[in-house]
């Protein structure tokens, strides 16, 4: 896609172009103006969130349930610790979820792996909204504050941040629609 003053490249590009450049708003700012130039659709906010804190958050939920639908190498980085997960339901730990997410061992890649992200978004939302969650995020809740507060970037104000977590509560899960943009 069109990269606002760099050219043509990969989408993914642009957070690194924005980064590297000392841009205004960083990586961010630049990766939410190329949405914009691709989709047309304003981009207000983002919210980025390191895999130390990505980790942290899933082993505080207790895993997060996802169906898996075909063959997924997990690597884990920085070590020789790699496995093939197959087709099934899983509860996945932090450090499995994020090798999951990660993942572009399947034959569509990259676009696979932004399915697999959206899949877990969901499964995260759907965990935090089961029944016996409450007492649990409630008890932890300091914990969970200190995990995700050390590795979020966000540009939401935290009035913002609470008003949109509260969202979670309000809307049914078959309202939701995501897509993934594909090669065609």
């Amino acid at each position: 896609t069109n990269i606002p003053g760099f050219g043509y490249e990969r989408i993914n590009t642009a957070y690194r172009f924005g980064i590297l450049n000392q841009l205004p708003g960083g990586g961010p700012a630049l990766a939410a103006k190329t949405v914009e130039t691709l989709l047309g659709v304003p981009v207000h906010y983002y919210a980025q969130i390191d895999f130390a804190a990505f980790v942290a958050f899933i082993d505080d939920i207790k895993g997060v349930k996802i169906e898996n639908d075909e063959s997924v190498q997990l690597d884990f980085v920085g070590t020789a610790r790699s496995y093939w997960l197959e087709p099934g339901k899983y509860t996945l730990p932090g450090e499995d979820a994020l090798a999951y997410v990660r993942s572009r061992s399947t034959a569509g890649g990259d676009f696979d792996r932004a399915k697999r992200q959206q899949k877990v978004i969901l499964a995260i939302r759907d965990r935090i909204l089961e029944f016996d969650m409450l007492p649990h995020l409630i008890m932890n809740s300091q914990k969970l504050y200190d995990d995700l507060s050390a590795g979020i970037k966000t540009n939401l104000s935290l009035v913002q941040a609470t008003q949109l977590a509260v969202k979670v509560f309000e809307v049914d899960r078959d309202a939701i629609q995501h897509y993934v943009i594909d090669g065609p």
